[in-house]
């Protein structure tokens, strides 16, 4: 599900966008698009009455909304008849197919106000659009909606997107925006947020239009609704949605239930990966050097964490009596730049503390030369050597000198 808004429309970058939209449909990506067209009505309506950001769309005014929205949609289904210029599939035909796929029913008097002939979804023929993609055509839609008398409706475009994406368990909504990411209190990107986490964050920057909080809600409201992910990318980016998919990281915020990616259980496979992580930190004297023979023997010891399908952190646990030891937490550098190690770490950990239960320990302890602060963040104590379990002290290197740390189970 993808969310073009009328400031897309406008923007000199929307062919490449519409491009971007096409390359992933050949790839067989399956496309519902939902343009919107607030500053064209804006334009168009000089008089009409706002209230809480929504149109009170009057009955006049629905020629012309029909007038602007079939120019937008016709703007679009323009420039995906060109196909992909330059490149070898400048012949492929792409069907872009649009519809009366929504019914829907007015909002009414809200706080007083009576909004006449806007209204919300109340339905959307999810059989009919699931044909149509799998039938291989792109489908489109303008934020209209009819009644079952055939009474048209003017709907928010942002809010609609939620509503479908939700009805038709989309994986992804993408809001295309002037904003270009979300940034925390220092000014650094964040490439993931959880709903709770989005909230927070727009609450504490004022700076973000009227618009932009908007979209922002929409995606709140899609993924608690079930919608898998997310996504928030400027519109003014060549590339942007291409990076967004298709790069580890993105360019974008994405929004999520969960922080960060699966922790799962290590396999053969992973070892390329865990040493690609942990090498810099071991010629840094963070990390006890390890062969790759001997992770490939202690493999089944390792939890490794994911985002989207990229192993990007590792950790240990290795039981000792009634305790267990955590070692080799790490997260690959490019995460750690980018600021979302911390909760990439804080899920290991999670996960470590899980599998560390499962052997009956009760106590995880670690021993760390230059990540105590970290470790104490997350809810670990200063100890001594002479409270490790005696098969650990008697590995102990005193040479390394590295500090011991604990932490109780429940």
């Amino acid at each position: 599900m993808v969310f073009i808004g009328g400031d897309s429309l406008e923007h000199l970058n929307i062919t490449n966008i519409v491009h971007d939209l096409a390359l992933l449909h050949v790839l067989g990506v399956r496309l519902v698009l939902i343009h919107g067209g607030r500053p064209q009505l804006d334009s168009a309506l000089t008089d009409s009455v706002m209230h809480e950001q929504r149109r009170v769309t009057r009955a006049e005014d629905m020629d012309i909304i029909n007038g602007v929205y079939g120019q937008l949609r016709s703007q679009l289904e323009g420039l995906f008849s060109t196909g992909l210029p330059n490149t070898p599939l400048h012949n492929v035909e792409i069907s872009v197919v649009a519809g009366n796929f929504v019914t829907a029913r007015p909002i009414g008097v809200l706080a007083g106000v009576d909004h006449l002939f806007t209204g919300r979804m109340r339905n959307v023929d999810t059989a009919r659009v699931n044909t149509l993609l799998e039938a291989g055509s792109i489908v489109l839609m303008s934020p209209m909606g009819y009644s079952s008398s055939g009474q048209a409706f003017n709907l928010a475009a942002e809010e609609l997107a939620a509503d479908i994406s939700v009805a038709l368990n989309a994986n992804k909504l993408i809001m295309l925006d002037e904003l270009k990411h979300l940034t925390n209190s220092s000014d650094q990107r964040e490439s993931t947020a959880t709903p709770t986490s989005l909230q927070i964050l727009i609450g504490a920057n004022e700076q973000i239009s009227t618009t932009t909080r908007m979209r922002l809600d929409t995606m709140i409201q899609a993924v608690r609704g079930g919608v898998t992910k997310a996504h928030i990318l400027s519109f003014q980016e060549d590339g942007g949605i291409l990076q967004e998919l298709f790069t580890a990281d993105g360019v974008g915020t994405q929004v999520l239930e969960e922080a960060t990616g699966p922790v799962r259980a290590a396999k053969a496979k992973d070892v390329a990966d865990i040493v690609e992580i942990i090498r810099p930190l071991e010629e840094a004297g963070v990390l006890v050097r390890r062969s790759r023979d001997r992770l490939e023997q202690e493999i089944e010891h390792f939890l490794v964490a994911e985002l989207d399908g990229v192993v990007v952190g590792c950790c240990a646990i290795y039981p000792f009596e009634d305790e267990a030891e955590l070692a080799c937490v790490a997260v690959h550098e490019h995460y750690r730049r980018r600021g979302s190690g911390v909760a990439i770490g804080a899920n290991l950990l999670r996960a470590a503390e899980a599998k560390a239960g499962s052997y009956g320990s009760k106590r995880l302890f670690a021993l760390t030369t230059q990540t105590q602060d970290w470790f104490i963040d997350q809810g670990f104590v200063p100890t001594d050597v002479s409270a490790l379990p005696t098969s650990k002290q008697s590995l102990y290197n005193w040479q390394r000198g590295s500090k011991v740390v604990s932490k109780p189970l429940s």
